[in-house]
């Protein structure tokens, strides 16, 4: 494997064309004999869970093992070796760990001289005794041995590593087999959803699936991709958000709704966004966005103690703490705190807002209102700073359009957005359930798309249906996964959370 760094001068990268050359002619060998990938081994045993059983070296000494005569089958990649003689040593590793493989010519025969030709890569299967060697290391003393799998590409030295980052995205088979780190990210990423759906599980949520594959893109202020059914001859667009869907859920009665789901939103890629991510959407009757923040702050806390022991997590070089109830914080007076020249009557003024915009050097354009002028400033200014979780409430109605309206403030809206260390992880409203309000704000994104907002919503005429037919008082919620994921494993970018992150296309 060709790795883009500076090579160590005292350990010379091997020629990796002649390395895969020499592994062809090896697996030429073997279909030769009729013995190339065979598919009848079997293990019983995997390496990790042996070494916690035996991991008390005092009890577990060399004479307690030979006495127990513990016999074991076990699978793994070949992940080093060291021949020496009449004995050689090896390690194997599966999805659970490694483990030492002690290898005697005269219990392995032929078998033996076999393994010297065999290579780091390769899969193989092993069975034998439980033993401890001198160095006190657990290892199965090899009675049998196979070739399962001969591995063509040579993986990268130890000297070397899998260090080029783009490299890691793109062969990420690569970087699962030889990066723990990177093993342990997505092991800690299937925990996290599975602690979040047995969360909500167990309080009387129901998962469901909607479509994603959508006639018209909703649910969310986005760019969709477009794509085309041929037996119907229709245009048909990725999902943007399940949002409309899981609603039309709670219409039919089915008050507690989640889905953990797929996104894809034709935007830009950073180390904060992938055209496809993965948020958990939940609907619930009968509660307001309050409610939902409750909701929002257990389930982040009581996830990461469930996942992590612990509500406290260091994320690009930040201590978070869970723990502490969430910061609420009006957007407009976060941004009249981080702007002292912002008055209060300067908040719902756009040509006031609009001076503040030039002066802060925030580029905008002729269509925002006072609304998207306060958004931009925030997001200039303010979301940067906010390092501890904290709930930013009280979203103007221009940049909701699917959030109820305040009763108590015109303009506003009963929504709030969670962010941790200057990024958005959460954003949930009291739902608009007024259809005629609906349609008129769904009119009024037509317009901004008209007038050339490319993210603006189109018009949705069945979802006005289903709000005729009478939606509940509704709270409504989406977290992002990768962000979330992001948060406690540490990583600072998108990409290290995701198996298969998009990457441009290279050319060969």
């Amino acid at each position: 494997m060709n790795n883009q760094t500076t090579p160590d001068q005292s350990h010379p990268p091997v020629d990796e064309n002649k390395l895969i050359a020499e592994r062809r002619s090896k697996l030429d060998t073997l279909r030769a004999a009729g013995i190339a990938f065979p598919n009848d081994a079997r293990r019983s045993e995997y390496a990790g869970d042996l070494q916690a059983e035996y991991v008390d070296e005092d009890t577990w000494t060399t004479e307690a093992l030979d006495a127990l005569g513990r016999e074991v089958a076990l699978a793994g990649r070949l992940m080093a070796k060291r021949v020496m003689g009449k004995a050689s040593f090896a390690q194997i590793q599966d999805e659970s760990g490694r483990i030492q493989l002690f290898l005697q010519a005269g219990a392995l025969g032929e078998t033996y001289d076999a393994f010297k030709g065999w290579d780091v890569g390769d899969i193989v299967h092993v069975r034998g005794l439980l033993t401890r060697t001198k160095t006190g290391e657990l290892s199965v003393r090899a009675s049998r041995l196979r070739l399962l799998t001969k591995s063509l590409r040579p993986l990268p030295d130890k000297w070397h590593g899998l260090s080029d980052v783009e490299q890691r995205y793109r062969q990420r088979y690569v970087d699962l087999i030889v990066s723990p780190e990177a093993r342990e990210v997505f092991v800690k990423r299937s925990k996290i959803i599975r602690a979040m759906r047995k969360w909500l599980d167990a309080r009387r949520f129901l998962e469901v699936e909607t479509p994603m594959m959508h006639y018209i893109p909703g649910g969310a202020t986005a760019r969709p991709f477009v794509t085309h059914h041929n037996a119907l001859d229709l245009q048909l667009y990725l999902r943007v958000a399940p949002e409309l869907y899981l609603k039309r859920l709670v219409v039919g009665g089915l008050e507690r709704v989640y889905e953990i789901n797929r996104n894809f939103r034709n935007e830009g890629v950073s180390t904060r966004h992938n055209p496809e991510f993965t948020m958990l959407e939940l609907y619930e009757a009968y509660v307001a966005y309050d409610e939902v923040m409750d909701l929002t702050e257990n389930l982040l806390r009581d996830v990461a103690q469930e996942v992590l022991g612990s509500t406290r997590v260091t994320w690009d070089g930040a201590d978070i703490d869970l723990g502490p109830a969430f910061r609420r914080w009006r957007m407009d007076e976060a941004v009249r705190h981080h702007n002292p020249e912002i008055g209060v009557a300067d908040c719902t003024d756009r040509a006031a807002l609009l001076r503040h915009c030039e002066r802060l050097n925030i580029r905008v354009k002729p269509s925002y209102g006072w609304g998207k002028l306060l958004l931009e400033i925030f997001e200039a200014t303010v979301e940067p700073t906010l390092i501890q979780p904290t709930f930013i409430t009280s979203h103007p109605v221009e940049v909701s359009p699917l959030a109820r309206a305040s009763d108590a403030e015109p303009g506003y809206t009963d929504r709030f957005e969670l962010f941790i260390n200057g990024k958005e992880l959460a954003n949930g409203f009291s739902e608009l359930n007024d259809p005629e309000d609906q349609a008129a704000r769904f009119l009024a994104q037509v317009e901004a798309k008209e007038g050339g907002d490319d993210e603006a919503m189109h018009f949705d005429a069945d979802y006005i249906r289903a709000l005729e037919v009478g939606l509940p008082p509704t709270g409504g919620l989406g977290v992002g996964i990768d962000r979330v994921v992001m948060m406690m494993t540490g990583v600072d970018s998108i990409r290290d959370v995701l198996l298969f992150p998009y990457m441009r296309p290279v050319a060969g």
